[in-house]
């Protein structure tokens, strides 16, 4: 089994950071390369992240066109593709993401995208063969981004594999990536069923997310308050009737599981929709209650509260908009 030794990543935002920054404690600099162009690899190369106040310059590689991609000391010059590829950026960024990495990517790369959603996987496997996707996501990283300072006190868990995955039958890139994240110290689980992994944590993040940035909401009034657990547990149970539609496997009792997960988070904490909407920044409402929507009326469901949330949501994005000129 040929070991993961490179690692190249699109995203370094807080997700992105946080587990780049543990990487790059167990392998040597040089094998890790951040795509990132324009003003913003520029900003990497000069003054780096900070992760809990430490500070990182990993090597910035330019974006690459499919068959030149870039290196970090001479634009146009080729690297070698990595053993293991991360998408770490937002939705709305996924298709521009997936051209700057093609370069990077050989017969033997395994490709991780730790982004929200359930859509990010079948978009990455359209653009690149399924044979080099595994599923993933990640639970309880409570990372909050200011600039290019990334603040965290849980590290969370990765858990990823393929769609199903029988405990001593794993595949050799379910293999490849367990040993990697044994020896980087990456906290990570193997899932039997990954797609009912997926579709618990979209529906929290459509439950608790849509509505903490509709609301302004921290963890604890979700928490706390009823009337508003309420709603978070309502657009929830739209999503389970949907994934009772589409199979993948969600059951009324996992609205009551989200509810209960809540307090097991930190009472301060903000979600990343509340984060974008707080920064001015468009979230990733479509990719929540949009899909839900969606996925509704393909099979000719209701879903009222998902679309109240999608609708005042975007006309918050809007109103930010307009504020800004």
């Amino acid at each position: 089994m040929k070991k993961i030794e490179t690692v190249s990543l699109v995203g370094l935002g807080g997700i992105g950071s946080v587990y780049l920054s543990l990487i790059s404690q167990a392998i040597p600099m040089e094998n890790i390369r951040v795509i990132a162009g324009g003003q913003r690899g520029a900003r990497y190369k000069q003054k780096g992240v900070t992760v809990n106040g430490r500070a990182f310059f990993f090597p910035v590689c330019e974006p690459g066109v499919p068959g030149k991609p870039s290196a970090p000391s001479e634009p146009g010059a080729p690297v070698e593709p990595a053993d293991l590829l991360i998408f770490a950026v937002k939705q709305t960024r996924l298709q521009e993401a997936i051209e700057d990495a093609r370069g990077h990517l050989g017969p033997d790369t395994v490709v991780l995208s730790l982004l929200n959603g359930v859509t990010s996987e079948g978009i990455i496997a359209e653009a690149y063969g399924p044979e080099h996707l595994l599923y993933s996501l990640v639970l309880n990283t409570n990372a909050v981004r200011v600039g290019d300072d990334t603040v965290y006190a849980s590290l969370g868990v990765i858990p990823f594999g393929e769609a199903v995955n029988r405990k001593g039958a794993y595949s050799e890139k379910v293999q490849r990536v367990e040993e990697f994240f044994s020896r980087v110290g990456i906290p990570y689980d193997i899932p039997e069923d990954m797609i009912r992994a997926l579709w618990k944590k979209f529906m929290a993040n459509v439950g608790g997310n849509q509505v903490s940035a509709l609301l302004g909401c921290k963890n604890k009034i979700i928490r706390d308050v009823a009337s508003v657990r309420d709603l978070a547990a309502a657009a929830a149970k739209e999503v389970v009737e949907v994934s009772k539609a589409e199979g993948t496997g969600l059951v009324d009792e996992d609205v009551q599981a989200f509810v209960e997960s809540v307090k097991c988070q930190d009472p301060e904490g903000k979600t990343s929709m509340l984060q974008d909407i707080e920064a001015g920044r468009r979230t990733e409402v479509d990719i929540f209650g949009g899909v839900v929507v969606e996925l509704a009326k393909k099979h000719r469901l209701q879903v009222p509260v998902n679309e109240m949330l999608l609708r005042c949501i975007h006309a918050k994005e809007d109103i930010a908009e307009f504020q800004r000129g």
